[in-house]
């Protein structure tokens, strides 16, 4: 082996100096660094952003083990970008005025989660992909139940665990007959011996089984309500958009790479996952008041429409799936980062509590309402054009019904998401919370996240850009 293809990894290598670094200074900092620790993972989080969001040829290293193509850099940057958002967004919260948080300890248990979608996103090789998917699953059952002082956090992480623990065993299963069928665990050595049968079709199915569970696709989603409202709210939002966008780029390139001989069996299966995750996230968000609840609901009905570009299997559809991610996770951190601020400030969590929002603090209100709009789909803002891409390559592959479907759940989702609206502008309350004072690491990531997805949509060398490298 040539240890000289390790300098080859370079967005993993840059990560792991990152934490080498982060670890030190929590080391040796003392009591003091509390005051500038954050800062200092900030500014490194964005400086690992910066030099590695260019794009380089496609290669591979370790025998095929690690692949690389110019769309990861960008999965990774879009990655990257979420993360450092969420670091602006837990400032407050890991300043631990009410309760004694490590920093240190948080810090890089979420870059480890991290490295392990690095790994999943570049594997060539079932061994290195599942190597990488333990390792972003355990840390983030570490990070669910981070707040000891919350006895629903303990909770939300044992319930993480178990259904983590049963999916990769299942998962497992799959590989070894994935194995069995085909003799290697390499990604192009499986797709060339793979072909249709009953037992190619369960190994595909017991594999698939794990990704489902990280994506929250139906039927294997009903850990997701209870992890998202035990989970510390800057967690759940890792979750729900990091971990969920690694593990979509992850389905559709494994899906292309590994299974196309198999690809009307696989698309039935996908195409019955799909109605159902968008019609049952839709439905049970019409019930929840419980505001991590509601988006947990919500996501999952978002994770539907993302994996029914993975359906379209073309470069169209990996375009779109992208280009997905990004709007979904401007949007979605924008919503989090406002039910953050409240948390932290007045503890309330219901969508009841939002009523006459919009009188105390009208700024917080509006970037709620605009990423409402963007998750619902309304023109113009950036949720509209992301749906508009997804629907598109579906439709280019004749999925026309299930295109219909989306869009009857699309109205649905119209619903709930202008309840919340509706609660914060409309109606009164006796009792309003009261007018809070954003911090400035918060209120630069809600601006950024704002921005990003109200422009997004109109900047189409962004979708040119990303399906250049598709093709």
């Amino acid at each position: 082996m040539n240890y000289s293809s390790f300098l080859s990894m370079r967005e993993e290598l840059s990560l792991i100096a990152m934490m080498l670094i982060l670890l030190f200074v929590d080391i040796v900092g003392g009591d003091k660094k509390k005051q500038w620790f954050q800062l200092v993972g900030t500014l490194l989080m964005l400086v690992h952003t910066v030099i590695n969001c260019f794009p380089r040829e496609s290669f591979d290293a370790f025998g095929g083990m690690y692949v690389y193509t110019p769309m990861m850099t960008i999965v990774k940057t879009i990655l990257n970008f979420g993360t450092l958002i969420i670091f602006l967004q837990v400032h407050h919260w890991l300043k631990g005025e009410n309760n004694p948080i490590k920093q240190g300890e948080f810090y890089f248990l979420m870059l480890t989660t991290l490295l392990g979608m690095y790994f999943m996103i570049s594997a060539g090789n079932f061994l290195l992909f599942f190597i990488g998917m333990e390792t972003a699953s355990i840390p983030m059952t570490t990070l669910i139940a981070f707040d000891k002082y919350r006895h629903t956090s303990a909770e939300a992480g044992a319930k993480y665990i178990l259904s983590a623990v049963f999916s990769s065993a299942i998962m497992i299963f799959g590989i070894s007959l994935i194995y069995g069928v085909s003799g290697t665990l390499y990604f192009a050595d499986v797709s060339a011996v793979f072909s249709q049968g009953w037992l190619p079709v369960m190994a595909f199915v017991f594999f698939a089984v794990g990704l489902f569970f990280k994506m929250s696709l139906v039927p294997f989603h009903l850990w997701t309500a209870d992890v998202y409202q035990g989970a510390p709210t800057g967690v759940t939002a890792y979750l729900s958009v990091i971990s969920k966008g690694s593990v979509a780029f992850v389905l559709f390139t494994i899906f292309m790479k590994i299974f196309p001989n198999i690809i009307i069996e696989w698309r039935v299966v996908m195409w019955i996952v799909v109605v159902l995750t968008i019609t049952i996230g839709n439905l049970f968000a019409l019930r929840q008041d419980n505001f991590k609840r509601f988006l947990a609901f919500s996501s999952i009905s978002q994770a539907g429409y993302i994996a029914m570009t993975v359906l379209s299997a073309s470069a169209v559809g990996m375009t779109s799936l992208v280009y997905y991610v990004l709007v979904y996770m401007l949007s979605n951190l924008a919503v989090f980062g406002v039910v953050m601020i409240i948390e932290n400030h007045s503890n309330k969590l219901n969508i009841s509590d939002y009523k006459g929002f919009y009188k105390t603090n009208p700024k917080l209100s509006v970037v709620m309402m605009f990423g409402m709009f963007s998750l619902a789909g309304i023109p113009v803002w950036g949720g509209f054009f992301s749906k508009y891409f997804a629907f598109m390559a579906a439709v280019e592959q004749g999925f026309v019904v299930l295109v219909f479907i989306a869009l009857l759940n699309t109205v649905i989702s119209l619903f709930y998401y202008l309840r919340v609206i509706k609660a914060m502008f409309l109606e009164e309350n006796d009792n309003p919370i009261e007018r809070i004072k954003t911090d400035f690491p918060a209120k630069l990531a809600l601006i950024v996240c704002t921005v990003g997805f109200c422009v997004v949509g109109f900047l189409s060398f962004i979708y040119d850009k990303i399906g250049n490298l598709a093709y």
